[in-house]
């Protein structure tokens, strides 16, 4: 790729279309005109910038005089353009990753900078209400696919300048737009330069995935243990929360959702409604969410093995028996349930909306009535699994939906082949995978749990009040 910019307007021509290709891409466009005297060049893609920006624009450097025409980029951007977003390019690499990324690029006769005037704009939908995060009272925004959008969402709750927005780019290719968003005077500098440290080191050539690539090429860890080293949200004030105690944000362009990290079980188990609630009441539902993710969790697999060992069942507890015949072995039946429910997500997704609510009614039907009448599997076990398959909705995380679920497979499969030791073994190996875990700062998945501290468990597990949440902000810090 050819280097700096020349002084002559024609030998920058025939390199930039070079590059550029814009014979063979039509939304590519270059328009050639008239600054006073001096011949000129536009360039900006077809669909990405302001139009009536660029009518203004080019009415303006019509109406230039000959004798008011400065000599050089600075003094065309200081005196003359009527636009605030300018910057000067002094290289072809740089002139072509603005001109894709959308940010139109004037290129004049006798300069040896561009200036590039950000006035770009790109396709994208409101900012309505995440599907998955929703609230029952409290803000109803959500990020959205557009990074720019998204940083103003922040900022629009954080008016302090010490909030900073950090901008680089990923990807040979895609040349990905990442914005690193922290409080200056709260974050871990040391964590803070571990992830830009990376962030450099990353070489790949596209982001495909957007977050998910992102976070794969932060952390290449263990693929074995299936619990999340990030938190995803889709709302800002949840993003905006969590730079105020002290996180960092990760947003990429081209996704609606923000990475926070490091973060720890008992902050990926949060979620709004917690605080946009009185504490009282927010206690309630945080307690509740993870006695239920808890219950889920074990279920299934001790019900297992309480049939599988009925003299283990206490005193009045008789009527959990299974009282029909059983065609089907009942670690078959939970297994083959657990992955028709998965099945039923998916098919959800992929169902037309108009068709949506008539299928579920027909599965729903199917999976509880006839399944049952067929001797394919019993009630109880229809019960039970209807009751796990509803708490993995008691929380907005789907990779912690996932990872409880894999465990709660492996639970079932050592409960019915090894009885009570496998049973045991499979909760040992639950806490393994818990206790053992490591955010991606090192510290403990569990604190503050471990390593214990008091005040913080406190605030985790129960809702404080805000000026209580104050006071120990300012005794941490």
């Amino acid at each position: 790729m050819a280097g700096t910019l020349a002084k002559e307007l024609a030998i920058n021509l025939k390199n930039i279309n070079r590059e550029l290709r814009v014979e063979q891409s039509f939304d590519l466009m270059y328009r050639v005109l008239m600054i006073a005297d001096t011949e000129a060049c536009f360039y900006f893609v077809d669909g990405l910038n302001k139009d009536d920006v660029l009518e203004k624009l080019m009415e303006f450097f019509y109406g230039i005089k000959k004798d008011e025409m400065p000599s050089n980029a600075h003094e065309l951007s200081i005196r003359l353009l009527p636009y605030g977003e300018v910057d000067f390019i002094t290289d072809i690499p740089t002139l072509i990753t603005n001109v894709l990324s959308g940010v139109p690029v004037l290129v004049v006769d006798g300069f040896e900078k561009a200036l590039s005037i950000d006035f770009r704009t790109y396709p994208s939908r409101g900012v309505e209400e995440p599907e998955k995060d929703k609230v029952m009272r409290g803000a109803r925004d959500g990020f959205v696919e557009t990074v720019v959008m998204n940083t103003a969402l922040i900022r629009r709750r954080i008016r302090n300048p010490n909030l900073t927005m950090e901008y680089t780019s990923i990807g040979e290719s895609s040349k990905t737009d990442i914005v690193l968003c922290y409080m200056e005077d709260r974050v871990d500098h040391q964590f803070l330069e571990r992830i830009r440290t990376k962030m450099k080191n990353i070489h790949v050539d596209a982001l495909n995935m957007t977050s998910e690539s992102l976070s794969e090429c932060l952390h290449k860890g263990s693929w074995w243990n299936p619990f999340p080293k990030f938190k995803y949200t889709e709302r800002p004030d949840t993003a905006a929360s969590a730079v105020l105690e002290g996180s960092l944000i990760l947003l990429v362009d081209n996704s609606p959702s923000a990475m926070i990290l490091p973060t720890s079980l008992f902050e990926i188990m949060e979620e709004a409604d917690d605080y946009y609630f009185p504490p009282i009441t927010g206690t309630y539902l945080r307690l509740t969410r993870l006695a239920i993710n808890i219950v889920a969790l074990v279920l299934t697999p001790l019900w297992l093995l309480l049939m599988n060992n009925q003299t283990f069942i206490p005193r009045g507890l008789e009527f959990i028996v299974v009282k029909d015949a059983i065609h089907v072995p009942l670690l078959a039946q939970l297994l083959i349930l657990e992955f028709a429910i998965d099945g039923l997500k998916l098919a959800s997704v992929n169902t037309p909306s108009m068709l949506s609510t008539p299928l579920s009614v027909v599965a729903g039907i199917v999976l509880g009535d006839f399944t049952v009448s067929s001797g394919w599997f019993n009630s109880e076990t229809m019960l039970y699994m209807a009751f796990v398959a509803v708490a993995n909705y008691s929380q907005s995380s789907y990779e912690l939906g996932y990872a409880l679920k894999f465990l709660r497979v492996i639970l079932l499969i050592l409960t019915g082949f090894f009885d009570l030791w496998g049973f045991g073994i499979g909760l040992i190996l639950v806490f393994v995978s818990i206790c053992f875990n490591k955010t991606i700062s090192g510290q403990s998945y569990l604190y503050p749990l471990i390593p214990f501290n008091g005040r913080q468990l406190l605030r985790r597990v129960f809702r404080i009040s805000l000026p209580a949440t104050h006071r120990d902000n300012e005794q941490t810090h």
